[in-house]
């Protein structure tokens, strides 16, 4: 079976080629792609500024943030069945060697796969794309795919935020760094925790449309003293819990200066392939606990029941503000890079 699929061969090349799929194994089903998004990753790796995107090894279908239908399954395949609305993990654990079998997270499995960043592995920017059933999540009929494709990226907000213990509830202030997709999901989530939740952007637009997901006040980082100006929102205090969304240097290098005394810091914002400088001799005088949230994949089944709780309190649909057909990819792509001002979320969308 011939499809269509993006190829990225390194900076600023991208090409849609023709490709013949292989046969499906008994344990993989086939997906017709219906909508994927565009993300802040995807976006640094297009533009040469992320060492995540593996075409130093060979070229590769990017994609992460995806949803489609099942066309076909594979002999050995139970939970799932032709016309399912489904979407999938990111990262791809072998589940056999030494880390995952001592259940370590997937991103420290020694044979580590990566949906839409790896040769060796499928992505969404394509018209089909087949994925092993482990790795493949139903999602409720309800559903439109656009907000499908939304469950990889808000698995991330979430995980930041419960998955390596920052907790919120009532009581805490919690300080978001980044307005984007993934702060945006991050301050959902808190919000449903019933925290005070401050998002901290450098885009008024992002400042503004963070009021309507979750954020109780929002902060211009690029305006006076940030530090004061958190303090002055917490009584004096900080911010018992900080989220760090941005992978920004700035940004990331600000969570040592606004963090409270004791504070639970997660560090979301993707800065791989890249040094930071921060003063790290802020997290021994303010002890401050700081965890890392990569590989979420094993909370995708909760995601989606937490996002079938919020998704009537929240218009996911509004944060998606550019469209393009696959067919138009390099318009989607200069957008994602060209407008990040107005583009919350370019939205890929396939044809029957």
């Amino acid at each position: 079976m011939k499809c269509k699929q993006a190829f990225m061969y390194g900076p600023f090349d991208l090409r849609i080629e023709e490709v013949e799929l292989p046969p499906l194994k008994d344990n993989q089903v086939l997906i017709k792609l219906k909508a994927c998004g565009i993300c802040g990753s995807d976006v640094e790796c297009f533009e040469g500024k992320s060492a995540e995107g593996r075409y130093d090894i060979a070229p590769y279908t990017p994609g992460h943030e995806w949803a489609g239908q099942v066309a076909q399954i594979g002999s050995a395949v139970t939970s799932l069945k032709p016309g399912d609305k489904v979407v999938g993990d990111c990262v791809l654990p072998c589940f056999q060697c030494a880390n995952c079998k001592d259940g370590k997270m997937p991103s420290a499995c020694l044979n580590m796969r990566e949906v839409g960043f790896r040769p060796d592995s499928p992505g969404g920017f394509g018209e089909y794309m087949i994925l092993e059933e482990a790795y493949t999540h139903k999602i409720p009929d309800d559903w439109d795919y656009e907000l499908g494709a939304w469950v990889e990226t808000f698995n991330v907000g979430y995980w930041g935020v419960w998955g390596n213990g920052c907790c919120p509830d009532a009581s805490d202030d919690v300080a978001i760094i980044g307005g984007g997709p993934i702060g945006l999901t991050a301050a959902m989530v808190c919000k449903t925790a019933n925290a005070h939740v401050i998002v901290i952007d450098p885009l008024e637009e992002r400042r503004k449309n963070a009021l309507n997901y979750g954020a109780d006040d929002v902060v211009d980082s690029t305006e006076g003293d940030l530090e004061q100006k958190i303090k002055d929102l917490t009584n004096g205090r900080g911010p018992s819990v900080v989220i760090e969304c941005s992978g920004n240097d700035i940004g990331i290098a600000s969570l040592f200066d606004i963090a409270g005394h004791s504070a639970r810091v997660g560090v979301v914002g993707h800065s791989i392939g890249r040094k930071v400088p921060v003063e790290i001799g802020k997290t021994i005088w303010k002890t401050l606990h700081i965890a890392g949230s990569g590989g979420t994949s094993h909370w995708f089944p909760r995601t989606i029941r937490f996002m079938s709780q919020i998704k009537d309190k929240y218009d996911f649909a509004a944060l998606n503000t550019h469209h393009f057909k696959f067919r138009d990819l390099d318009k989607a792509m200069d957008m994602a890079c060209n407008h990040k001002d107005i583009a919350r979320k370019v939205m890929l969308t396939f044809d029957d």
